[in-house]
């Protein structure tokens, strides 16, 4: 009895694990290759869809290389005080047929929001495609994943 109940565990446990792995491979750091400015942010899941933390832009300080700039052209006027640093600025991806689409980007930087698609190339490779309106009038940019 004590087997059956231990094969039974064990059974559940991993067709639980493999329903939620292919959605999940996208949770962690990732980091831009070869992109300016250059990027970072960690992918978290809430509920059933997909968010990108941003926790680095070579574009996100003042001159002084220190000083982290504020989100100052945020069309929402109260989030215009907010630091860069750590704001959620990849917000409901959805997986769906091994991409995750239906996302938005919102750069600080310009303070423009795009549609976003992510594919997982493989487990260390990641792209990301912005665009406004139509996928064909976008920008594609390559991420690894950071160890």
């Amino acid at each position: 009895m004590k087997r059956i109940f231990s094969l039974l565990t064990v059974l559940f446990l991993a067709s639980v694990s493999f329903a939620q792995l292919p959605a999940d491979k996208i949770i962690g750091v990732w980091e831009s290759e070869a992109s300016d400015p250059k990027l970072k942010f960690e992918f978290f899941r809430s509920g059933n869809q997909y968010f990108g933390k941003l926790l680095f832009a070579s574009s996100m300080f003042e001159e002084d290389g220190k000083t982290i700039k504020k989100d100052f052209k945020n069309p929402d006027k109260s989030l215009q005080s907010r630091s860069r640093y750590g704001i959620i600025n990849i917000t409901d991806l959805t997986f769906q047929e091994g991409d995750y689409t239906g996302g938005e980007l919102y750069n600080p930087e310009s303070g423009s929001t795009y549609s976003l698609k992510v594919k997982l190339k493989s487990e260390t490779e990641m792209e990301f495609r912005c665009y406004m309106g139509i996928s064909l009038l976008g920008k594609t940019m390559k991420f690894k994943r950071v160890e």
